[in-house]
């Protein structure tokens, strides 16, 4: 009986000691919304940018340079100045600027907006913006033509801008007040 009963333990601890095995998803997801999004996302993309290159064929007056982060800008005022500097990561910039939609017609002018102070990449600040900001001196006044995702982008501002609007922002640097760590 104590022989068989020995077996019995021993069966139950060998049984019991089994590794544990990885559970069955009970329902498999497939990314197809992502898939969808992205799709959709590529097409509206395309559908700015050639609606920005419109719009700069149309003005050929102007000198249009092609940023790395995807925007589009020139010149109103240059600054010939070598020895002025672009901002860089903690500086304070004084600026104005405006808002338009791609047609032109103004959504938020300077006097609407006044005159902004920021702090280079350490406050908020539209994607865009911030990228332009950092190819500006001071003196120099440039228009930006931003596609909706370097905007506001899906959201808009809540406000006098919806969803997915391409803007062009004319922007003028008062100053820049170097960072004294920097």
């Amino acid at each position: 009986m104590t022989k068989q009963l020995t077996i019995v333990f021993a069966l139950l601890l060998l049984f019991s000691c089994k590794t544990p095995e990885a559970r069955k998803p009970i329902s498999v997801k497939t990314g197809s919304f992502i898939d969808a999004s992205v799709e959709r996302n590529k097409k509206l993309n395309a559908k700015e940018q050639a609606s920005i290159q419109k719009l700069m064929a149309q003005k050929k007056e102007n000198d249009y340079i092609a940023s790395d982060s995807g925007f589009w800008y020139f010149y109103n005022t240059r600054a010939d100045i070598d020895t002025l500097k672009t901002p860089i990561f903690g500086d304070i910039i004084n600026y104005n600027y405006n808002i338009k939609n791609l047609d032109g017609a103004l959504i938020y002018s300077k006097e609407d907006i006044k005159t902004q102070t920021y702090a280079m990449d350490q406050e908020e600040l539209f994607t865009g913006l911030r990228e332009g900001l950092k190819l500006m001196k001071t003196g120099e006044t440039v228009t930006f033509l931003f596609p909706s995702l370097k905007a506001y982008g899906y959201y808009g501002d809540q406000n006098k801008i919806g969803s997915n609007t391409p803007l062009i922002c004319e922007v003028t640097i008062n100053s820049i007040t170097q960072n004294q760590s920097n």
